[in-house]
């Protein structure tokens, strides 16, 4: 099993900045891929960015140019970087981990863009 633990959430304006991080713990393979999904108000969980254990990224095209991921190995976390946010970006931000078939999630942290 694996624990993922979510912090940096909250409530910003439109064109601030936000850096979310994700600690695991437990059963971590050396070889996975990390990353954010993010759900809306009435919507689907949807992909923000992925990272792997090799240090490939992967962006929705909406987050691209404003959003950076990044890991550190030793210390089994993953962290999003997120700047020039938009009311778009509201919504809860999930950090999951996906090694050998296995899905898991953290519990969330709530990103709201306001003014």
């Amino acid at each position: 099993q694996v624990q993922l633990v979510e912090s940096g959430g909250g409530l910003v304006q439109p064109g601030g900045s936000l850096r979310l991080s994700c600690a695991a713990s437990g059963s971590i393979r050396s070889i996975n891929i990390m990353g954010w999904y993010r759900q809306a108000p009435g919507k689907e969980r949807d992909l923000v960015a992925t990272i792997s254990s090799g240090g490939f990224t992967n962006y929705a095209e909406s987050v691209k140019g404003r959003f950076t991921v990044s890991r550190a190995n030793a210390e089994n976390t993953v962290t999003l970087q997120m700047n020039s946010l938009k009311p778009e970006d509201t919504g809860v931000y999930y950090c999951k981990d996906v090694q050998y078939g296995a899905n898991y999630w953290g519990n969330g942290t709530l990103v709201a863009v306001a003014s």
